[in-house]
């Protein structure tokens, strides 16, 4: 299939050139925040403290105004190589020259407790030869609005803005540049030098001790890989899946943001650029459930107990997205300072959508809680009465028009995905009522589940075209239907479903590679292939028992990974990285697809869905 084209015959997504494209990027992070390190050893994003606190390093936004922590080694023709230490998200960067080579670790040590420090370690090594080094360092606090005042002292640097001060500590000798630190040095073979980057409050580490934080931080990523209980032929790429939502965790809340970044662009050069460092209910059942068919039922159960604290507090509405710690999702704020990845402004962040309508959310959500009580633990009865509450409104409201699952920013429309999830939220409450013989208002439920039966296939199958569209009374397709075999509304080979597999296939796919839809959300500019669509694309070929088709394309999408098995939110045309990075829902749907696929081709699948 050719690549999409707009009315005029150009292509919709060009690559763009950029000083550090996102996928040449590895992350590392506390379980607070996350940094990016890109392949020349430049820290260029870091928010700090947490993850959605404003940016100390935005030069992956703007090279020029954004701040970034450079540091090089002087090796000419060097072929730079990165790695995660094995089954950790300890990253390492080699840079190998004819007589030379170095070596970068980088890592945020995981805090024991929540008043243990944050830090960010980077550790130089010389393994041959003789090596010089540039450092320079240029923290650019609030989204890169405030130039702090440098100084230095006691062998450290001191970024102060008003009542924060952010230091770099190290055995180097600094220079004040312009509100830059810069520092040149020379290692030889054997020789090391560690650079600390904290507040300027806490205790610097000897060296002694930064040798075991290195231990212990590698070790604590390793061990809990070790309980993930997949075995299968992709295990590699679902290990590095499961240890970026890890990364993507709060510690403290146990909510997982829906990515590490804000800003970078789902269409080259235009105005998709969203701010994704906050927890959407979607994501709920899809974290949910890829955690707990991997073992992780700590971490699963705690974001449950996120999710139910949402409900317990509502009287039957749900906001879509909140901050990580539960609150309400600023409203957007362009910075206009900034010029943009590729010049794609303008740079938000906030998001509107937090006041949107979205009548999925409740389906996604509804199945979350019954997936935590079928696999975990039984549920309250307070936790029950909030899902009543919650499936009660969605009695009320199913009919209704919404922004859709994709957060449209054009006129609300009945979208067949929102209808989806509003019949899985009440199925989801019969069975769960039923499970723990819990009491319900049964005849009412059972008449709303029938009804949005009904409406879908009556109001959502075109017959003209020969299968499902996306909207009411609309004729285009939307790969959000691909969750319909998923969630168990039709069979995975009925007929119909296999004929709206195949449209979409033929209309929406290129290869493996999956948009999300063509019509016309209401923004300038056309994105590229969705990461989560193309996984779902996988696991439904598979469930059509169409698995020399699925395998293929799911070899083919893991090759679009990163070097590092790490993935965005889209792809463009060549497979380049689009969006927020690491995205959290193309991770869950690569892990949903590699488990059910795996089954699968050895015969041996137990279905996890009621």
């Amino acid at each position: 299939m050719k690549h999409p084209r707009d009315d005029a015959g150009k292509s919709i997504v060009e690559t763009v050139d950029v000083p550090r494209p996102i996928a040449e990027h590895g992350a590392i992070g506390n379980m607070r925040t996350i940094a990016l390190v890109a392949k020349d050893c430049t820290i260029d994003y870091l928010c700090w403290p947490n993850f959605d606190s404003p940016s100390v390093f935005a030069a992956l936004l703007d090279p020029k105004k954004g701040g970034a922590f450079e540091l090089t080694p002087q090796i000419d023709g060097a072929r730079r190589l990165q790695m995660y230490v094995p089954e950790s998200n300890v990253l390492l960067t080699r840079w190998l020259g004819r007589h030379e080579s170095a070596e970068i670790v980088d890592l945020m040590p995981v805090p024991k407790s929540d008043k243990d420090p944050s830090r960010l370690i980077r550790r130089v090594s010389v393994t041959r030869g003789e090596v010089s080094f540039k450092l320079k360092c240029w923290p650019r606090f609030d989204y890169a609005r405030r130039k702090p005042k440098v100084s230095i002292r006691k062998g450290a640097v001191h970024f102060q803005c008003g009542d924060f001060t952010f230091r770099l500590s190290s055995s180097v000798e600094f220079k004040n540049r312009d509100g830059a630190a810069t520092a040149h040095f020379t290692l030889k073979s054997g020789e090391s030098c560690d650079f600390i980057l904290d507040c300027d409050d806490q205790d610097v580490p000897k060296r002694q001790e930064v040798d075991a934080i290195i231990r212990q931080t590698a070790e604590y990523w390793q061990g809990w890989s070790k309980k993930s209980t997949y075995r299968g032929r992709w295990r590699s790429s679902v290990t590095r899946s499961a240890l970026a939502l890890k990364m993507l965790t709060s510690a403290e809340y146990g909510s997982i943001a829906a990515a590490g970044t804000f800003g970078l662009p789902e269409a080259p050069g235009g105005p998709r650029n969203w701010d994704y460092r906050a927890t959407w209910i979607r994501d709920a059942s899809f974290s949910i459930y890829a955690l707990m068919r991997l073992g992780y039922l700590e971490e699963a159960s705690a974001f449950g107990r996120w999710v139910t604290e949402r409900t317990d507090r509502s009287k039957g509405d749900v906001e879509i997205m909140y901050n990580l710690d539960g609150t309400k999702v600023a409203r957007e704020q362009s910075l206009d300072h900034l010029s943009g990845y590729g010049g794609a402004k303008p740079v938000r962040i906030g998001n509107d959508a937090t006041d949107q309508t979205q009548l999925d959310i409740y389906g996604e959500l509804l199945d979350s809680v019954y997936i935590s009580n079928k696999y975990g633990g039984s549920i309250s009865h307070e936790n029950w009465l909030s899902v009543r509450r919650i499936v009660d409104h969605v009695c009320e409201v199913w009919r209704q028009p919404d922004a859709g699952i994709w957060e449209a920013r054009s006129e609300p429309q009945e979208h067949l995905h929102s209808r989806l999830m509003c019949w899985v939220a009440v199925d989801r409450a019969l069975r769960l009522a039923q499970k723990r013989s819990l009491a319900a208002p049964f005849g009412r439920w059972i008449e709303t589940r029938n009804a949005i039966t009904e409406d879908i296939w009556e109001n959502f199958w075109n017959e003209e075209h020969g299968h499902f569209v996306h909207s009411k009374g609309g004729t285009q397709l939307d790969a959000s239907m691909l969750m319909m075999p998923l969630v168990r509304f039709i069979s995975a080979t009925d007929p119909k479903w296999l004929a709206t597999l195949d449209a979409i296939s033929n209309e929406l796919a290129d290869d493996s590679l999956v948009m999300r839809y063509k019509w016309q959300d209401g923004l300038d500019g056309r994105e590229g292939f969705f990461g989560a669509c193309s996984f779902w694309f996988v696991e439904c070929l598979a469930r059509a028992g169409r698995l020399q088709e699925a395998e293929i394309n799911m070899e083919k999408l893991l090759l679009f990974g990163n070097h590092l098995q790490l993935y965005a939110e889209e792809f463009d045309p060549r497979g380049e990285f689009l969006g927020n990075f690491p995205q959290a829902l193309t991770h869950l749907a690569l892990i949903s697809a590699a488990f059910y696929l795996d089954g699968a081709l050895d015969g041996k699948f137990r279905e996890w869905r009621p």
